[in-house]
């Protein structure tokens, strides 16, 4: 949810993609309309969530509402660099990632016998479903006129770490809030290393890189690169799991979080 409230930063993202802002905020390009109705459907699930957390009331929302202060306050870089290929690959993936971590909370919320939230999280997951279809598919018609270009910025990406909205979020307490955060996320299914692997094979697989055609030496070179990157992310993040959960394996460690009163998760 605080990631979802953040979406002042997200719309401001999208206006420095060069050739895709919204300069005036009324203009009618279908850039601009595309990116304020975009923000519209977002800005319904940070509410949606919110007043569940609110109305429940079981979470210190001060505590809440201080990260989301913080974590727009702070700002979000995604190395976009204001071009629209680095963006909407960044996008391509972001989305789908929300919709996979959605999805999973949901899941996770009608097994432990909340069926409200898991409604929440699942009509969420589908709205980011939708989006991450949108921004695929911008993709798609950049490598029909541009595949060498698209390729470059992808492999380019891909060799570095994609960027996570939560990652300057701070409640003024907890230093390492994010970190703690992720490792319960990664702990209990939410989104993982293998997520992150099945992200990039499913990119590779919906944008059909295997045979994309009219690409120069170096095009081939990153297609190559991408083509094997799934497997040898999988293999690193099956790796890197089962160590952890040999780790904890007797004793998980619980994180605390003012959240949710100081709580352990």
């Amino acid at each position: 949810m605080v990631t979802e409230e953040a979406l002042p930063t997200y719309q401001t993202l999208l206006n420095t993609f060069e050739g895709c802002d919204d300069p005036t905020g009324t203009s009618e390009s279908p850039w601009a309309r595309w990116s304020r109705g975009w923000t519209s459907e977002e800005n319904r699930h940070g509410d949606l969530l919110n007043k569940y957390l609110y109305l429940g009331g079981r979470c210190d929302m001060r505590s809440v509402e201080v990260t989301i202060q913080h974590l727009i306050t702070n700002g979000f870089n995604p190395d976009a660099r204001k071009d629209p290929y680095r963006g909407f690959v960044y996008t391509s993936f972001q989305e789908r990632a929300t919709k996979i971590s959605h999805g999973n909370v949901g899941k996770l919320a009608r097994v432990n016998g909340d069926p409200l939230l898991g409604k929440i999280c699942a009509k969420i997951a589908g709205d980011e479903g939708r989006h991450e279809k949108a921004y695929q598919k911008f993709v798609s018609e950049i490598l029909l006129r541009d595949p060498n270009g698209l390729l470059e910025v992808f492999g380019e990406m891909m060799r570095g770490q994609i960027s996570m909205p939560a990652e300057t979020m701070t409640d003024g307490k907890d230093e390492h809030l994010y970190e703690n955060f992720s490792e319960v996320a990664q702990r209990t299914g939410v989104y993982t290393a293998v997520d992150y692997a099945e992200i990039i094979d499913h990119l590779v697989k919906q944008w059909d890189l295997e045979h994309l055609e009219g690409l120069n030496a170096a095009g081939e070179k990153e297609r190559d690169y991408l083509c094997k990157l799934p497997a040898r992310y999988r293999k690193l993040a099956e790796r890197s799991m089962s160590k952890k959960a040999k780790a904890t394996d007797d004793t998980p460690v619980l994180k605390s979080f003012n959240w949710i009163h100081g709580r352990q998760a």
